[in-house]
């Protein structure tokens, strides 16, 4: 776990050297949603066709890795590009995620007592979380393998995505987990003594080991990271989104029961897999446009026309 985290540490230590190395028309720069371009998230409309997915737009070895080191680049940045409308978002959420600590406690007691009381919810919880970790990377192999067996790009695309998600959705939790140092439920040897407490980074408990921090949830940051994408690559299919984050949120629920994280890590930790979630989305679909700029779209057009004696407006749409 300490070497993890130093790995990580000079991983993003090492961002802005390669970041400043680089010319000014590299395509991870010009991916750059927080630069003002032409090619910039903004207010995107992303092409979720299946057609849109073709040997134009795939992703290639070299391009999952410019994607990859754009994603975290934007994701570890943004602090210091928002504005604010963000920074008012920020607020609301910061203010939430207060009321909530109130209830940290009475919530990690009340589903110990729930867990004590059905003895077959502990196994049921043990199998769900592990979907945040080991399990999820069996079930993106799997949908990675059905769109090579089906030979489905959107899938094969989609399955990228989602592990580019749950790399920078770790690794946004990882530094925060590093940052926060805030002690886990299961750190105490009674329920009722349990506190969740800050100590920042380099800390150690009164046993003289690092703390194992709790905050945020980085089972729950890359469950959500990876809904995020299956649920925005398939939004025209309801049931995807629907079934994507009611897994997500059982992980959550389960790193609750499994006296592994307060209510505020979980929700924290949703909120930064999503917000990774999206980001690596839109990331992508600026790649695909930088890619194939002239690929068909749907388009609407206004013109005046001469019928039975009189000027009428009309109008004429194109499909892709």
């Amino acid at each position: 776990m300490r070497m993890g985290i130093r790995l990580l540490l000079v991983f993003l230590l090492a961002l802005p050297v390669t970041g400043f190395s680089q010319q000014k028309d590299t395509l991870v720069n010009k991916l750059d949603s927080l630069s003002k371009k032409t090619d910039s998230a903004g207010i995107q409309v992303n092409n979720i066709k299946p057609k849109a997915y073709n040997e134009e737009t795939k992703i290639t070895f070299n391009g999952y890795f410019k994607l990859l080191e754009s994603d975290l680049k934007q994701e570890f940045t943004k602090p210091f590009h928002m504005k604010g409308k963000d920074w008012g978002r920020f607020g609301k959420f910061a203010l939430a995620v207060g009321a909530l600590s109130f209830a940290d406690e009475p919530i990690q007691q009340g589903a110990m007592k729930v867990r004590t009381k059905n003895p077959g919810l502990s196994n049921i919880s043990k199998y769900i979380t592990n979907f945040g970790g080991l399990y999820e990377g069996y079930t993106l192999a799997a949908f990675g393998a059905y769109g090579i067996i089906f030979k489905s790009e959107k899938m094969k695309t989609t399955t990228l995505l989602a592990t580019q998600a749950y790399i920078t959705g770790g690794a946004l939790a990882g530094v925060l987990k590093f940052i926060t140092g805030r002690t886990r439920p299961s750190f105490y040897n009674s329920t009722t003594e349990a506190e969740p407490k800050f100590f920042g980074p380099f800390s150690k408990a009164s046993t003289g080991n690092t703390i194992n921090s709790s905050f945020p949830s980085g089972h729950t940051t890359v469950a959500f990271a990876a809904a995020t994408v299956f649920a925005l690559e398939y939004k025209d299919q309801p049931l995807i989104p629907i079934i994507a984050y009611s897994a997500a949120t059982l992980i959550g629920l389960s790193r609750i029961t499994e006296n592994q994280h307060w209510s505020t890590d979980v929700l924290v930790g949703a909120a930064l897999g999503i917000l990774a979630g999206k980001e690596v989305v839109n990331n992508y679909h600026r790649y695909a446009k930088l890619k194939a700029p002239n690929q068909k779209k749907n388009t609407v057009s206004f013109n005046l026309q001469y019928y039975s004696g009189h000027i009428v407006p009309g109008m004429i749409y194109r499909f892709r």
